[in-house]
């Protein structure tokens, strides 16, 4: 699914009235009703108590004031507060002149800003998306005084005072809404967590728009969603063998960090590789091959930790990072692979790697081995990691401009861990995945992440990013269907990787 700008959008308006012979009029009114079927399966009248709408100028308000009819005819008992402006848009005049005279309606000023008692719903319908400019005189002091209220704010298209693609200058004027009922396609600012305080839970309603004008649009942003995935996963041919699905190597582990290794090969294995060969310290081979039978295993000479690099011939991809350790010798064994990987093999194209955790610290430390990281090389990090391999972000915004710069130059596909992970690409694309839940935040998901990464680039089905993007969105997935049976507290790491089966199976072809 597509993410637009604010323009894009307000052009996407305008191509569906062209479209489909619509008045504007007629447009808004399909939001109103969407919103309204959003509202009333969330609270019906009983439980809505009073029902408060702030109505901007805009089109913003006409939503609003159209909402505000529609929730009335359904039996809400609704009040409306109009902050006031030089002039309104026709639309909202239009619905101005439709609102019951049932409705009371009141024009807000400094000296009488509307009440907003214990209980009250409050429909915040001030400024949409076209806000140029931070808010200021008495729409602040609105906004101030409705978030100093702490009642139940439900945002239409956007909260009022929230840019969609730059971030606040100021946070305190920005409506801090419980839910966000957007039309057509998601916003950026949904889905970066300094915003989270504002936007709440957000939903996306259809309302019919121009899917020919969504599929000429050119934007950097994606969400991907089921649908995106969906027939992802080659169906197995009846003669499929050990060989056909790629044999793949793991390097991870140190002493007190085998558990790593353990989470990453199962997650590798329940990812479908076809063969797995882990290279683990000295310590951790009985650990290992205890816990992963189905895995074969290479002990490092080392006890401690990994200090050769096996002989890359046999594998279709390599991992490497999961409790890895930062030892010198570790260190050089990433610079070995890096180098190797790099050069032309029998396969007669870089090997594919899979760089995450110490790996990932190790390469912060030495960034000069980013020139050697192989073509479609996908990195895994968190803000944390990545801030090591570039620089401090001065905001999410501008940390999403450093992800893009950072794949285009190092030609990756570089993960960014979190709520709505983003995927980066080699063309400029961030992917932001729409799987995965706060159960999930909890040690080893990463190495499980990981582990299902691995197996995936190591199946020559997949390109590079169709492994990238069904990893992160599966991963995610298999964290749903694991915190439905166990709940988000009680998830670990080791459920998360039990469910990557059901979870791929759902994007099989």
């Amino acid at each position: 699914m597509k993410i637009l700008t604010a323009a894009q959008t307000r052009e996407l308006d305008q191509a569906t009235i062209r479209e489909q012979h619509l008045t504007s009029a007629e447009l808004m009114e399909r939001a109103a009703e969407a919103l309204v079927e959003w509202f009333c399966s969330l609270l019906d009248q009983e439980q809505a108590g009073e029902v408060l709408v702030l109505c901007g100028p805009g089109n913003n308000g006409g939503d609003g004031l159209a909402a505000a009819r529609l929730l009335h005819q359904a039996g809400y008992q609704m009040r409306v507060a109009l902050l006031p402006a030089e002039t309104q848009s026709a639309d909202w005049q239009h619905n101005r002149l439709h609102l019951p005279e049932a409705i009371p309606v009141a024009d807000i000023s400094e000296q009488q800003l509307p009440a907003i008692l214990p209980g009250t719903v409050v429909i915040d319908a001030l400024f949409g998306t076209g806000l140029a400019r931070p808010l200021a005189g008495l729409a602040a002091a609105l906004v101030a005084h409705l978030n100093a209220a702490r009642a139940r704010v439900v945002a239409v298209d956007i909260p009022s005072g929230l840019f969609t693609e730059a971030p606040q200058p100021r946070e305190d004027v920005a409506v801090r809404a419980q839910h966000t009922v957007s039309f057509g396609t998601p916003k950026l600012a949904f889905l970066l967590p300094q915003n989270a305080e504002f936007v709440g839970e957000w939903h996306v309603k259809d309302i019919g728009l121009s899917q020919e004008f969504i599929a000429g649009s050119t934007t950097p942003w994606y969400y991907t969603d089921e649908a995106a995935v969906a027939g992802a996963l080659p169906a197995r041919a009846q003669f499929s063998h050990k060989g056909t699905f790629g044999h793949a190597l793991l390097l991870a582990g140190s002493r007190g960090k085998v558990g790593a290794a353990v989470l990453a090969a199962r997650a590798c294995l329940r990812g479908g590789v076809g063969l797995l060969t882990a290279r683990v310290p000295g310590c951790g081979y009985d650990i290992f091959q205890t816990s992963v039978p189905e895995a074969m295993c290479l002990a490092d000479p080392q006890p401690n930790f990994i200090s050769a690099l096996p002989d890359l011939q046999p594998y279709q991809a390599v991992g490497i990072g999961p409790g890895l350790g930062q030892d010198a010798a570790s260190l050089a064994v990433l610079q070995q692979l890096l180098q190797t990987a790099a050069a032309t093999t029998a396969h007669q194209k870089p090997l594919p790697l899979v760089i995450d955790a110490d790996a990932l610290n190790l390469l912060g430390q030495h960034r000069e081995l980013l020139a050697l990281l192989p073509e479609n090389t996908v990195l895994t990090p968190h803000p944390k990691e990545f801030e090591r391999l570039t620089e401090p972000a001065r905001d999410d915004y501008h940390r999403l401009e450093l992800l893009r710069q950072f794949a285009q130059q190092r030609r990756c596909l570089v993960l960014l861990k979190g709520a709505y992970s983003c995927l980066a690409t080699p063309t400029g694309e961030l992917h932001f995945n729409s799987t995965g839940n706060p159960g999930m935040a909890t040690g080893g998901s990463g190495d499980v992440l990981t582990g299902l990464l691995l197996a995936l680039r190591a199946d020559a089905r997949l390109l590079p990013f169709q492994a990238a993007q069904l990893g992160v969105y599966a991963h995610g997935r298999a964290g749903d269907l694991a915190a439905a049976k166990t709940g988000q507290a009680g998830l670990i790491a080791g459920d998360i990787a039990h469910y990557i089966g059901p979870a791929l199976r759902e994007a099989e072809a």
